[in-house]
Order: C-alpha cells, then structure tokens, then sequence
C-alpha cells in the first residue's frame, strides 16, 4: 500500500517565514503518518498573489533560498514543492519533486490561467507540452519540463492547477504514457458552488485517465481579495477516496489515503460528505477572509457604521460569526494568539466580540426609530461595542456654508441629490476617527447590486478598509439575512427583516425604498448576469428576459435601460470602491474581474435600439 496525501496551506505572498513554516509543518505532519507521496499547493514557498514582484529578479533566488531549506526537511518522504523558476530569461510556474532529500526534478506548468481574476501570462510563460530541458540548480543539474517519474508500480505525472481545466491538458498524454498517478497542486479561488464542479473534475480525470488522482488547494485570504477553499480531493479510478472539510482556520491540513497500486480492484470507502449550499458556503468564505485579513493586516479589529439596514447587519454578523467559529476551530487562546489579539483575556465569546467589533449608528431626523432598534439590538445580541450620535448638526453645518455661498436654501425639490448625499459623507469622518483610535479597519457595506448602478455615495457609505459583500448582491443578502435568523440562531435579525431596504437620507414622510429608487433587486439580479456576466447588449438582454416573463416588456425596458444608463455612468465609482472579496463566478470590481472606461457612449445607440423594438 501507498500512502497518498495532499497538505492545505495557509500562505501570505511574499512571507517566507510564514509560509516556510506552514510547508514544514505539513511535512512533519505526514512524516509522522507514514505518508509516502505529498503533494503541497502551488507556489506555496512564494504565495500565489505575488502579482508583479514575479516580473523581478530576486524572488525566483529568495525562492531557491527557501527550497534549499526544505529539502533536508524530506526524509524518507516524497514531496512536491510549488516554486517558481528563472529559465533562460523567462519566468516559470513549476512544482520541485524532493524525495528522501534528493531533488528529482521540475514540473513546469504547460497552461496559464487567463481570464476572471486571473492573469499569469503577464508574469508566467507557460512550457510547451513534451519538453524536457537541463535546470542547474544548487551546483547540480536536473530535467525541468514536463516531466514524468516511477516507482516500482507507480508512474508519476503532474498536472498544476489550470493544467486540468483545459480541453487538451497534460493528463491526456500522461494516460497515453501509462502513468497512474497524478499530482495536482493549485491555487484554485472560492467561488459559490466551484467545490462541485471541482469535485466532478477529480473524479472525471481518476475515470478518464484511469489514474489516481491527488487534488490539494491553497487555504485562506492570502494576499487580500482571493479566498482559497484549502480543498483536498483524491480520487481512483472514478471514485472518489478521501475529501477534507474546505475553509478551515487551520494554518495547516492533511489529508490521506492508502492507495493499493497492485490491486486494480481494491474497494475504498465513501469519504464524509460536508453541508455545501450557498448560504453556509459564504458564511465559511466570510468568516475565514476576514479573519485572516485582520491578522495578515496586523489590526486590532474591526469598525462598523452600524445603519440598522441589510448590509451593515450581515456585515455585523459575518464578523461575529468570524469569533465564534474561529474559536470553535482553534480554541480561544489559539484564536486570540493567531489573530495578534493576546491583549484581550477573557474567555467570554462576547467580551471577545466587544474587544473585536465596534459599531456605531449614526443617525439623522431622517433616520427611524425601527433602524435604530434593529441595529442596538443586533449589536447586543452579537456582544459588540454599541455607540450612537446624531449627525444633524454636522449636517447642517455643510449645508449652511453651501447655502451661504450660493445666496440661497437647498431644498429636495431642487437639491434632493446633494442632500442625500451630504449626510452619508457627513458620517464617514467621525467613523474613520473611531477606526483609528482602535487602531481597527473600517468595514464597507457596499454589495455588487450598488455597485452595479452606482447607488452608493464616494467618500460615505463606500468609505472603508475592506468592502466585504462588495462581490454579492442585494437579492441574495436579504435571503442570507433570513436563513441566518433561522439556521444561525440571531433572533435580533427579525427586525432587519421585516424592514424595506432604504438609504434612510431623505425625509421620512417620502417613506424611501431602495427598490423604488432603482428597481426590484431580482430583476437587478437577472439583468447583471446577462449585462455584465455574459457581456450581452441590451437588446439581447431583453429578448432572454422577456421570453422569462419576468415583468411586464415595458417595465422591463424601463428597467434595462436605467441599468445601462447608470452602469456606464458610475464606472467612476467601481474603480473607488474598497478592496473586496471575491466570492461568486464574477464581480464589478474593475481590479480583478471586470474591466469597463470611464468614460464611455453610454449604451445610447443600443438603447435607442432596444426602446425603439
């Protein structure tokens, strides 16, 4: 029998010492489980997110330096090691094979990822398939390319990460090669629902390629907005063997599984299925992003402008659902020490979660009192630090300098932009001194159905460290909020749900809605997909959804058009909005997946088309 593993690693770009940590202790780890054959994830001495610093010189060296302390470290073990690699000018994404503290060689990666978030050609080149070239490395020279290797039963292949999601890929000249064991290492993102397909590839490639097949993945927020689920699969022969838990707060994770390469029809058992619907999947992507960006960030918590509405209150709970899992994963010193939060002593989850979370409601005379008592109660309930002040004085003291310039009063028949806009602005510096007294980051409440049109106010309610739900929308926010009442147990969360969303910023008697304001937010939902997912015109747009009945055409014109005509405007915006998590198959942040100008025509003459149909 051989035993299989593959490591999840919780790496930080360009942290040699954290990241060298992690690999030894995953080696330690399977040592002492009697592993024959690990595979560690992708460029896991460097990091994956090094971004630009892979276009210099001097991290392929650090790198080597890195590699050469690892070596000694791999006695009677064979390891697969993600580093990159300098050859002949050019920059190489490749896995180091070490065995028994012998260098065998250097699986070069033979596919880049090009499209979404990523974009390794810029600092990749990628090896062309069937090439084998002398490396020297530390005086000694070995094969680098695409290489293969055996062990008595065993022939040894490498795909890495985007090598297996190509139509053509490496595992199909590997089958054809008699190998029968393939090692994956990847830096592969979260995304809703991707640990079903990725699963489904595993498994496919055990079948198709008649191998077995070891899949392991980064773990956590290693360098800011990417969130890596820390998978583990292997598969045989179209089964799967052995699956590990994904988004765990563990810096390290192994998981194993026996292998019999001599018995072709040796039955393994089912491994433990895992709950993985939409909602506890962001609940998981959450809690862990924000918990390894507070302590990858050295901050001492968080801050929050606590509204009362949908998206402060899901905010509110991701970070004190972040506590209460991390201690449950971790205990409560380890939680506390990884976190950099040793100054806190107690042990009680709220008095972690008052030291950790601060809120404040900043209200206004158009404020309710139904906000108001939403946002306390929640903050009691969580254990968060509560405060709250009026804004009105503040407010008018902007608006009576305008006035006194423009010889005249602001009135919301004339003004009712600029009013709005200048309470939210008016709140951002109080809650920005707070954040910087803690010495915490200042969390943004802006989801992606705002940022889809622009309804949010720069240097207000956008301003912050780290946007958390800027990468989900509004429809499914207010369905989270209701499943977390119910499967989470935050009865606070009724009144938030029984609320309309509304900005709250012009006068009460005017009873303003979000929906009203814009749209409906599940027609926002469908129009996305196809505008900005799909890159459709609007006219194409509004074949798909009116053959969906949806609406009325007329309304559903109305709506098409004011989506385009607000995307295009408030491109501005997206480009301003605070680093986010990436966590659905697509986002409106322009720094990472969608890339539109500034300035642009505006969509006139394809919305003329579309309103002249």
């Amino acid at each position: 029998m051989t035993k299989l593993a593959g490591a999840t690693l919780n790496q930080t770009a360009l942290d040699w010492a954290n990241n060298f940590k992690n690999i030894s202790e995953a080696i330690e780890t399977a040592q002492k489980n009697k592993v024959d054959i690990l595979c560690l994830p992708e460029l896991c001495i460097t990091g994956y997110g090094c971004e630009d610093i892979f276009l210099g010189d001097w991290i392929y060296a650090r790198s080597l330096e890195i590699l050469e302390k690892i070596i000694p470290l791999c006695e009677n073990i064979t390891v697969a090691i993600g580093v990159p690699i300098k050859y002949e000018g050019k920059n190489y994404n490749t896995c180091c094979i070490v065995k028994n503290t012998e260098i065998l060689g250097f699986y070069a990666k033979q596919n880049l990822a090009n499209d979404g978030v990523h974009y390794e050609p810029r600092w990749f080149t990628p090896w062309p398939s069937e090439v084998v070239k002398p490396l020297e490395v530390f005086g000694e020279t070995y094969d680098l390319g695409d290489v293969i290797f055996e062990f008595g039963p065993i022939k040894m292949g490498f795909e890495i990460c985007e090598d297996a999601w190509r139509q053509i890929r490496p595992a199909c000249k590997l089958y054809e090669k008699g190998v029968n064991l393939i090692l994956n290492p990847s830096a592969s993102h979260f995304a809703f629902d991707k640990t079903l397909a990725r699963e489904e590839l595993v498994v496919l490639s055990s079948k198709n390629f008649h191998c077995t097949y070891v899949y392991a993945n980064l773990l956590g927020n290693e360098a800011g907005r990417m969130i890596y689920d820390g998978e583990i699969l292997i598969a045989r022969h179209g089964k799967l063997i052995q699956r590990n838990d994904w988004l765990s707060f563990k810096s390290v994770e192994l998981q194993y599984a026996e292998v019999d390469f001599n018995n072709e029809d040796e039955v393994y058992p089912a491994p433990v299925e895992y709950i993985r619907d939409k909602n506890t999947e962001f609940l998981k992507a959450e809690t862990l992003a924000l918990f390894d960006y507070l302590r990858k960030s050295r901050s001492k918590g968080y801050v929050l402008s606590l509204s009362g509405g949908a998206d402060s209150s899901t905010i509110a709970v991701l970070v004190g659902e972040m506590v209460k899992r991390g201690i449950v994963a971790l205990g409560t010193q380890a939680f506390l020490e990884k976190a950099g939060l040793q100054h806190i002593k107690s042990t009680d989850l709220k008095s972690i979660v008052a030291e950790i979370l601060t809120c404040a409601y900043q209200g206004t005379v158009n404020s309710s009192e139904d906000t108001f008592n939403s946002a306390k109660e929640l903050a009691t309930e969580l254990g968060a630090t509560f405060h709250h002040w009026l804004i009105d004085d503040e407010v008018s003291s902007y608006t009576g300098k305008i006035e006194k310039a423009l010889a005249r009063e602001l009135t919301w028949e004339k003004d009712d932009i600029a009013l709005q806009n200048i309470q939210a602005r008016a709140r951002s510096p109080i809650i920005w001194m707070l954040a910087n007294i803690n010495n915490a980051l200042l969390l943004t409440t802006s989801n992606r159905s705002e940022g889809d049109v622009g309804y949010a106010t720069m240097d207000g309610d956008t301003s912050g460290s780290i946007s958390p739900i800027a990468a989900v929308d509004k429809h499914f926010i207010i369905n989270w909020l209701k499943w977390a009442e119910k499967e989470l147990g935050y009865t606070a969360l009724s009144h938030v749900n029984l609320l309309q969303p509304s900005a709250e910023l012009r006068p009460l008697e005017s009873h303003q809605t979000d929906e009203a304001d814009l749209m409906p937010y599940h027609i926002i939902v469908e129009i996305e997909k196809l505008a900005i997912k799909e890159h459709q015109s609007p006219v194409e747009v509004f074949n798909n959804l009116s053959a969906r009945n949806l609406e009325n055409d007329d309304l559903l014109k109305q709506h098409i058009t004011r989506f385009y005509t607000l995307w295009s405007r408030n491109q501005w915006k997206r480009e301003r909005i605070a680093p986010s998590f990436h966590l659905d198959d697509f986002n409106v942040d322009p720094r990472t997946w969608c890339r539109f100008p500034i300035l642009s025509g505006s969509f006139k003459q394809e919305l003329e088309e579309l309103n002249n149909l």
